[in-house]
């Protein structure tokens, strides 16, 4: 492997990861800063909660977006520069960490829910889409979005060696990987447990109101 083109793509993988897109989207649209109401937390779910639909979608997709990319580019041309599966997961992990510690943004980010699935969807479409179907199911019951983000993000390194030999052939860089990324995105999401123990956790049909509850 070359060693020298795996740095350079890990920090750009970082660096990439740090664009904040929850702020900068909220900007274009004219909003206040969604560290400045809610949950403060610069992510899609609190967007929504400025009653932009429209803002919240963009938000989203951008962040997924900054994982899926520098993790499909490496796969795609990677192999033009000694580049494999190590590099793969150092530039998932990188984007994901990021998102959360943006150097453009004092180091404070989000909790990573896109751009994880975005890793993930560019890891294997098929992970990905396990993945979001457990979040979607964990939604649907319990209209939890923290749980739900949580919960998949635990199933992810399990759904990842279950496809060992069937959808891919399993790599132990990655699987560390993804269990960093399950492992702080918990992490980040410890106020959620908090509040989830308590029954204040608000539910998904409550973010808009929550929204104007804070004055947005």
């Amino acid at each position: 492997m070359n060693y020298a083109y795996s740095i350079a793509a890990t920090l750009l993988a970082y660096l990439l990861g740090s664009l904040s897109f929850a702020v900068i989207v909220s900007k274009v649209f004219g909003l206040n800063d969604p560290r400045s109401y809610g949950s403060k937390n610069p992510g899609a779910t609190n967007v929504l909660r400025s009653g932009n639909k429209a803002a919240a979608v963009a938000t989203l997709l951008l962040d997924g977006l900054k994982g899926w990319l520098p993790v499909v580019l490496v796969k795609w041309f990677g192999g033009d520069y000694g580049l494999g599966d190590g590099t793969v997961a150092a530039v998932g992990l990188a984007a994901f960490v990021g998102h959360l510690y943006p150097v453009f943004f004092q180091f404070k980010g989000g909790k990573g829910v896109a751009t994880a699935a975005g890793v993930l969807l560019g890891v294997s479409w098929v992970l990905g889409v396990a993945t979001l179907a457990t979040f979607g199911i964990v939604v649907f019951f319990s209209r939890y979005v923290s749980l739900a983000s949580m919960l998949a993000a635990v199933f992810a390194p399990f759904f990842y060696l279950l496809g060992d030999r069937a959808a891919w052939n399993v790599d132990k860089s990655i699987v560390l990987a993804l269990v960093a990324i399950s492992a702080l995105l918990v992490y980040r999401h410890r106020e959620n447990i908090n509040k989830l123990l308590k029954g204040t956790e608000s539910k998904l049909g409550a973010l808009k109101q929550a929204g104007k509850k804070s004055g947005q």
